[in-house]
């Protein structure tokens, strides 16, 4: 190669090459975009991609419509380059005013496409026009995408503080947020706020806890060994069954509902403080329809979640911390009765901080809103 090529034209004969011949900015970045998005797990097409990245960065602003266009809420690899590519060329092009707003309003009104494209077309929309937030808000609390959606029930409840508490208007615009919102704490700040004013908001349902289970215990689980072996419970479900357990102590199913609002069921209260030990947790749900549902999960132990008989969800980790929506899985439910499973591992340590032993669960879509379901199986009073 000539001593005498640029730089900047070295790097335009790599796009070239990537690319072919065709100058059509849109046939470019398609090609480029699939270099990227064709990167794998442990670096399988990192060479490629970052060529292609660099190349993208170099179209300059017309990459970024094509961009929003490739972005995958299920491809995270392809999206931690996707998006570093577009802040790149946007914060490039910011400086030098050449960017369009209207490209990030068009973008964020199609909802056809990922959340995480919509997310990032309304962040820099915001920063290009300072009226747009005051403007589209609050038509947004039903939005599908979790980062629109928080914004929005903030924006509400913002609104709904600079009015008066006697106002009527005020009260129900704390209630649309409420009903809007899928995230943990702002469903339970608003809910503080409502019961304030007098209301009585039903933090459970709203999360779509499940709360009526049946549970059984003790299987063994001594020196961790339990984790993997398939008890009777999970080769199907017989509430009048009596196992021979741990120990040969005779394991039989319980009743039991948690009135926490955030549903966590407390095994060690419930079943007792027991140690290297399993319990089963079982309960049906009723849906109205066939869908795809996320089930979140949380527990500070080793856990399993079966639906249906199949196994979906697996994580054996002792007392490492908990917290609502620790783990989410995304799932498929049939239409009419399904069977929820969890199995909960609780192992021998003996320090004070690893007694816990609970779990919890929530049925919900996207956004973290309760998906519509009924319950079935275990009574509604607590044993």
């Amino acid at each position: 190669m000539s001593r005498g090529i640029s730089a900047g034209a070295c790097l335009l004969l790599a796009v070239g090459l990537l690319v072919g011949d065709s100058t059509e900015p849109s046939v470019q970045a398609k090609k480029l975009l699939e270099a990227i998005r064709a990167v794998g797990k442990e670096g399988r097409g990192n060479a490629e991609a970052a060529k292609a990245w660099k190349g993208l960065v170099a179209m300059g602003p017309a990459a970024l419509a094509p961009i929003l266009d490739a972005m995958n809420d299920d491809e995270v690899v392809a999206g931690n380059w996707l998006q570093p590519a577009f802040e790149a060329i946007a914060e490039k092009a910011a400086l030098n005013k050449a960017l369009s707003p209207e490209l990030f309003e068009k973008a964020l009104a199609d909802k056809k496409k990922s959340n995480g494209a919509r997310a990032l077309a309304y962040a820099w929309l915001v920063k290009q026009d300072e009226t747009a937030a005051n403007r589209l808000l609050p038509d947004m609390l039903s939005d599908p995408a979790p980062d629109l959606r928080r914004l929005a029930v903030e924006d509400a409840v913002k609104r709904a503080d600079a009015i008066s508490a006697k106002d009527k208007s005020a009260k129900e615009l704390y209630r649309k947020a409420f009903h809007a919102a899928g995230d943990p704490e702002q469903i339970e700040s608003i809910a503080k706020t409502l019961t304030k004013l007098g209301d009585k908001p039903d933090v459970a349902k709203q999360l779509g806890v499940v709360s009526r289970w049946h549970l059984v215990t003790p299987f063994d689980h001594i020196k961790s060994k339990g984790f993997d072996v398939a008890y009777a419970p999970e080769k199907g479900v017989d509430l009048t069954a009596t196992y021979k357990g741990k120990a040969d102590k005779n394991a039989a199913w319980i009743e039991h509902t948690t009135t926490d609002p955030q549903g966590v069921v407390d095994l060690a209260k419930v079943l007792g403080p027991l140690k290297g030990t399993i319990a089963y947790a079982y309960a049906t749900i009723e849906v109205p329809e066939a869908r795809s549902v996320y089930l979140r999960a949380s527990s500070i132990n080793a856990l399993k979640v079966f639906v249906n008989g199949k196994e979906l969800f697996a994580v054996e980790e002792y007392h490492h911390g908990t917290r609502i929506d620790q783990y989410a899985v995304r799932v498929p439910l049939v239409k009419g009765k399904n069977e929820l499973l969890l199995k909960v591992c609780q192992n021998e340590q003996n320090e004070q901080w690893a007694q816990k032993w609970m779990f919890q669960l929530r049925i919900c879509d996207t956004v973290g809103c309760a998906v519509p379901f009924t319950q079935t199986g275990a009574k509604k009073e607590d044993k």
